[in-house]
Formats: structure tokens, C-alpha cells, sequence
């Protein structure tokens, strides 16, 4: 315990520590009040031994100088402002920690003001957060040019960013009127020609500028229709827009920023619609949760943070010499293509209909399209780089029949890999689907396996005996090494499809999840129109004809499925074809009718018979050399496949191969049971190959 007389001695109780002042170190160091306060802010002006002598003394002392009385003495505060229009955005956020990471560096603090999209209040607030600071940062300020001019008289220094100011000021802008060209190339590349574009709020800037792009887009493609609704700068607004963006019918969708874009996205998966299999999504900014999305959003990068540190060193710069030239810098942002965007469907629209659309709908449903067939026979196209363009089967009057997509863009999970989609009839209607709600990781027609060697290459969980489904670090890849067309160098007989001629080869290699080869694969796929047979019902359709065969040139390969390693009946894994969701899918097969009759058969042959907007397609797959079990499914989703290692491990020597063979035949109509045997029975053993 202490005693009060002990307390006296030195502090009393309950009294504050008594802090040295600038007094109490120039007494101490014999100096004058000014040279300690020079020596403080690291004025040169003073002796170094005298410099010394008053260091010592305040370390003493454990003296602080005053930041107030210092910013009172210098007529500053060292402490800037940034004025935000919503603070909740994240773009703002990521250009607010810009601007704090370069300003900490120069001994500077950020105070942050949002003026919650408030054009009317956005001047005060702007005027009172620079009486407390040094500087102003205002960021896409929603005010008139007249107001801003002002305003910006009122609160120099200051930096704009998004905004233009003819010189008033220094300016950091994005070239959205580019970005907004970006995207629509890229929807017009994919065959969109129905864009609606969400607009953002009515002062901004940068909402012109995109708007700047979409006009440049109109004029330099005549058939393009770009249509106009109103939404706003954040997910609510995306989402509320979602009805009337179903009702314009547009084909593609691009918000104004990426929130709006998650909010339409909601929208649409609540109204059943599918991205972007019915309508493609992008948006603006690529903030960090646009590779998260689901699908993963296509969008227009912007340097964010970038230009939050490049509005900080021009706001520096001003600050330390008033006579600092305005200037403007221009951020051009860059395309960032993921899975939102996708080619334009060319069958029936499968979209939401509101109620004052529904007995048109009907109608429409009612109405056959006629379907007539080309004579000329389908061609490939093979892009310069075909990586980045997509490589596309047409035939007639330029009708795309397939589009041939390298699956870079898959996200690692999904086990990347080339695929064929969409795949459409001769009528239009695509009978592919590519990463549906229910299994993200299956796209249109490809090789996918789930386990070679201990990689996937199918996507997605992997199934482990006792544990069950589970997500591993197992991905693999499979990457295009080169595509080209050949001859082809077998003639039919007459009857049979003698008119095919092109061969699309892709050499692709197969890579487990360090990168490392394990075997290459030779891709060869023909197309042809499939004739009308004497006395059978079909109507005329075409043929794709798949064959590749993978060889073990980097050592042994032990091929399993999940029902090797413990999963009865789920031995998928194979040439696989994912079908779209439909009105109805039934399915036949040599054994009968019925998923259960087909899975796991040896039936040479199956068919999927599906209702498409009140019309029928059939799709027939066939088995022309070594019959495989068919690993199908039609109740929880529509797809199938021969299956490599149905029951047991399929085991390739080094230096050996295993060929995989699929016709499909897509045809507009609903083929019997003893129609498809029939067919199946002319393709196998009418000379197909």
C-alpha cells in the first residue's frame, strides 16, 4: 500500500501525468521556443549541435509535439477528404484504399464522406469535409458541370475521378465509351443483335460515357438494336429490372456495373431462365466478386485501386506547390470474358413470359416453323485463333449447326476441356446445354472422366469409397495443340451421307492438376446431312460423327469411374453428351422404353425424344463399333454415355490406345422405337466409315 506522503513526493493521487511542453525543453536546452519548434518539423536552418542538444532534451523529457499546434503552425492538417456517391459500392472502396495507401506513405489521413447518391446535398457535403482537411478527392460526382465548376473554385485543391472537368481541375477518367464497345463486340461476335442496356443513375458521368459506346456500337452495325431501361447503381436495381428485361425479349443484357449485373442475375434464376443459355449477362468494373458468380460474370476490368493512388500522388503534387498544372489522365479498361456470356440460342426462346404475353405465346406455340432442309453439305470454319474465336459447323443459308468452344474460360474446377455447343437441329433448336443449375460441370458434347490416374477430368466432386462425394485438388485440363480440316478420306455408298467430305482434327493433350502430360488424344469429328431413307418416317435431319482415340505416349493409364471405386451404377465417364432441360424427355433403346431399360445396357443404340416450345426433336446416339454400357440419365437431367470403366478399371499400357466412337443424329420430329433401330441399324451398317 502507498502512503500519502509518498504520493506527494512525487504525483498525487488521481492527478493526470504532467506532459513536458516546447517551454520546458527550450528551458532545458537552452535554446529559444522557435529553434526547438525548428528542430521539430526538421527545419535545416539550425546548428547540428544545437539540433542535437534539443533532440536530447526532449527525449528526456518524453516530449510529443502537438499535431494541432504543428497543422495550426503550418496552416495545415495533413488530413485529406474523399467524397463518394455510395460507399457501399466496391469500387469506391477499392479507390478509397488507393488513395489511404498512398496518402499514409506521405504522412497523410483520409476522412471519408458519401453522399448516398444525393445530388442535391453533394455540394455542402463536398464544402464541409474540405474546412476540415487539406485537399478534396470527389469521386464520379453527380452534380451539373455549372455546380461542379463552382464548387470546385470553392474547395481547392482538389482531384476528380470519373469526371471530366475541361481543365478546372486535375481529372482521372475511365473510358467507359470504350468499355461499352468492348462488350458489345463481344455479344455481337456471339450472334446477339437484341441488347437491352440497364442504365445507372441520371447525373452520372460515367453512365454517358457507356451510353457514348452503345450509340458508336448502333452505327457500326446496321442490324443491331440496343433498347434502353431504367435501373440504377446497385443489386436492388438489377433485380427489380429483371420482368422487364425478360419482356423486351433481348437476347443479352449489360448493366450498368457489375452490382446491378448480381441483382439481374438473381432475377433471372428466380424466373427460371438460364445464363446464358436464354440470355447472356455482363456488366461494368470487374470488382472481385464477378469471378464468384454464378455464372461467373463477364465484365469490363477497371484499375481500381490504381486509380485510387494515381488520384493521390495528383492531389499531392497540388498540395506541395499550388501552381501544379491541372491535368487529366485516361484509364482504358479491358474485356474480361467468363461464363454470363454465351452464343445467342437459335431455336424457340425458352424465356419468361408475362401474363399479357401468354396467349400469343400460345399461339406461337401452336405454329409449326417449316423445316427445310439444305442440300449443301455443312463446312467447318477454323478461326486464325481459334482460342479466342470460336471454330463453327454451318451448312445452307449460313445456319450454324455446332460451335466448337476450347473451354478456357471453364473456372479449374470444372476440369477444363474442349466442347461442342450449342448443337443445334436443322430447325434451330439446340440439344446441348452447358453448365445447368443442377450439375455446373457438364458442358454440351466432350470427353469428360472422372478419374484417369487419380485426376478428374470430368469437374466438379470426386467420389471416395466411404466418404462419398468430395471436392479434391484434382482438377485436370485437356488443351487444344492444334486444329485443322482434312479430306475426308472415305467415300460412301450412295444413300449413306456420301456428301460429307470435311474432317475437323484436334490434337489434344491431357494434363492432371500439376500440369504434367498424361496422354494425347486425336479428335476427329465429321458432319453430314442424313438423306430421306426409302420408307422410313424420318424426317431429315444430320449427323455428327465423333471419334477420337487417346494415347498412352506418357506412360500407363488406369481409367475409373465412380462405380469402380465403390458407387454402383455410377460408372459415367466418356464421350458425353449434356441435353437442355425440356418441356418432356422420354428415352428408348434396344431393351424398350425407360432410363431404366437404357442405363447400364448394351443397347447399340439410345434415343432421347424431347418437347421444345410444343415441338418435337429426337436425339440418337449410336454405338457403331464396340459396344460400351450406356451410363443415362433423363429423370433428374437428360445425358448420356458410352462408359469406359463401367464396372472395372479400364487399363491402357504405355504406348497403347482406346478408341471412342459416338454418332448422333439430330432430327426435327418424334422417331419411334422401331424407326430408330432401323436408322441406327442403316448408319452402322450402311458404310458410315
Amino acid at each position: 500500500m502507498v502512503s500519502g506522503s509518498a504520493r506527494g513526493a512525487g504525483q498525487r493521487a488521481g492527478q493526470r501525468r504532467v506532459t513536458a511542453t516546447i517551454g520546458d525543453v527550450a528551458t532545458a536546452a537552452g535554446v529559444s521556443r522557435a529553434t526547438v519548434s525548428r528542430v521539430m518539423n526538421g527545419r535545416s536552418t539550425v546548428d547540428a549541435a544545437i539540433a542535437e542538444r534539443v533532440r536530447v532534451a526532449a527525449a528526456g523529457l518524453s516530449y510529443r509535439p502537438s499535431n494541432a499546434a504543428r497543422s495550426l503552425a503550418l496552416g495545415r492538417t495533413q488530413t485529406v477528404a474523399l467524397v463518394v456517391p455510395d460507399l457501399g459500392n466496391p469500387v469506391f472502396q477499392q479507390i478509397l484504399r488507393g488513395v489511404m495507401d498512398g496518402a499514409a506513405e506521405d504522412g497523410y489521413r483520409v476522412l471519408v464522406a458519401d453522399t448516398v447518391e444525393d445530388d442535391q446535398q453533394e455540394g455542402a457535403i463536398a464544402l464541409e469535409a474540405r474546412m476540415r482537411c487539406d485537399a478534396l478527392v470527389l469521386v464520379s460526382p453527380r452534380i451539373g458541370d455549372a455546380e461542379l465548376n463552382a464548387l470546385i473554385a470553392d474547395v481547392e485543391p482538389v482531384v476528380l475521378v470519373n469526371r471530366e472537368t475541361g481543365g478546372a481541375a486535375p481529372s482521372l477518367v475511365v473510358d467507359y465509351e470504350d468499355a461499352a464497345l468492348q462488350v458489345v463486340e463481344h455479344l455481337v461476335a456471339l450472334g446477339h443483335r437484341r441488347i437491352v442496356y440497364l442504365g445507372g443513375p441520371v447525373r452520372s458521368a460515367s453512365d454517358e460515357l457507356r451510353r457514348a459506346g452503345l450509340a458508336r456500337a448502333r452505327k457500326q452495325h446496321a442490324d443491331l438494336e440496343i433498347l434502353d431501361l431504367p435501373a440504377g447503381p446497385d443489386i436492388q436495381a438489377g433485380h427489380l429490372a429483371a420482368p422487364a428485361v425478360l419482356a423486351t425479349r433481348a437476347t443479352a443484357a449489360v448493366a450498368f456495373n457489375d452490382l446491378v449485373a448480381f441483382g439481374l442475375l438473381a432475377g433471372l434464376n428466380e424466373a427460371g431462365v438460364a445464363v446464358p443459355a436464354d440470355i447472356s449477362v455482363a456488366g461494368f468494373d470487374d470488382i472481385e466478386l464477378s469471378r464468384y458468380a454464378t455464372p461467373a460474370l463477364t465484365t469490363v476490368a477497371v484499375p481500381q485501386a490504381e486509380l485510387g493512388r494515381h488520384a493521390w500522388r495528383e492531389l499531392h503534387a497540388v498540395i506541395d506547390d499550388d501552381a501544379h498544372p491541372a491535368s487529366s489522365a485516361r484509364f482504358t479498361p479491358s474485356l474480361e470474358v467468363r461464363g454470363s456470356t454465351g452464343p445467342v440460342r437459335q431455336g424457340p426462346e425458352r424465356v419468361h413470359i408475362t401474363d399479357d404475353d401468354v396467349a400469343r405465346a400460345r399461339r406461337e406455340e401452336r405454329e409449326e416453323i417449316p423445316t427445310v432442309p439444305p442440300t449443301a453439305a455443312p463446312t467447318w470454319s477454323v478461326p486464325a485463333d481459334p482460342g479466342t474465336e470460336a471454330v463453327t459447323l454451318t451448312c445452307g443459308d449460313g445456319l450454324e449447326l455446332i460451335r466448337r468452344d476450347a473451354g478456357d474460360r471453364m473456372p479449374k474446377v470444372h476440369a477444363r476441356r474442349p466442347y461442342l455447343h450449342p448443337v443445334h437441329t436443322l430447325a434451330g433448336i439446340p440439344l446441348t446445354e452447358v453448365s445447368p443449375v443442377d450439375h455446373r460441370h457438364h458442358y454440351g458434347v466432350g470427353i469428360a472422366v472422372p478419374d484417369v490416374n487419380g485426376t478428374s477430368h470430368w469437374g466438379g466432386r470426386t467420389f471416395i469409397e466411404d466418404v462419398g462425394p468430395t471436392l479434391l485438388k484434382n482438377h485436370g485440363s485437356q488443351t487444344s495443340q492444334g486444329i485443322r480440316i482434312e479430306a475426308s478420306p472415305t467415300a460412301r455408298p450412295p444413300g449413306t451421307g456420301a456428301e460429307a467430305g470435311e474432317v475437323l482434327v484436334e490434337d489434344v493433350l491431357w494434363s492432371d492438376e500439376h500440369g504434367e502430360p498424361q496422354l494425347r488424344e486425336e479428335r476427329r469429328i465429321t458432319a453430314r446431312l442424313l438423306p430421306q431413307i426409302p420408307g422410313s418416317p424420318a424426317a431429315p435431319g444430320w449427323v455428327l460423327d465423333w471419334r477420337s482415340t487417346l494415347h498412352a505416349d506418357h506412360g500407363p493409364l488406369e481409367i475409373r469411374s465412380p462405380a469402380t471405386n465403390g458407387r454402383p451404377g455410377a460408372g459415367y465417364g466418356g464421350l458425353f453428351w449434356r441435353l437442355p432441360i425440356a418441356e418432356s424427355t422420354s428415352v428408348v433403346s434396344a431393351g424398350g422404353a425407360g432410363e431404366n431399360r437404357a442405363h447400364g445396357s448394351s443397347s447399340p443404340w439410345v434415343a432421347f425424344v424431347q418437347r421444345h416450345g410444343g415441338r418435337s426433336t429426337t436425339l440418337l446416339l449410336v454405338q457403331p463399333g464396340q459396344v460400351r454400357p450406356w451410363f443415362l440419365r433423363s429423370a433428374e437431367y437428360s445425358g448420356a454415355c458410352p462408359a469406359l470403366a463401367w464396372d472395372s478399371p479400364l487399363l491402357v499400357p504405355a504406348g497403347g490406345s482406346v478408341q471412342l466412337d459416338l454418332v448422333a443424329v439430330l432430327l426435327d420430329t418424334e422417331l419411334t422405337s422401331s424407326a430408330a433401330a432401323a436408322l441406327a441399324a442403316h448408319l452402322t451398317d450402311g458404310g458410315r466409315r
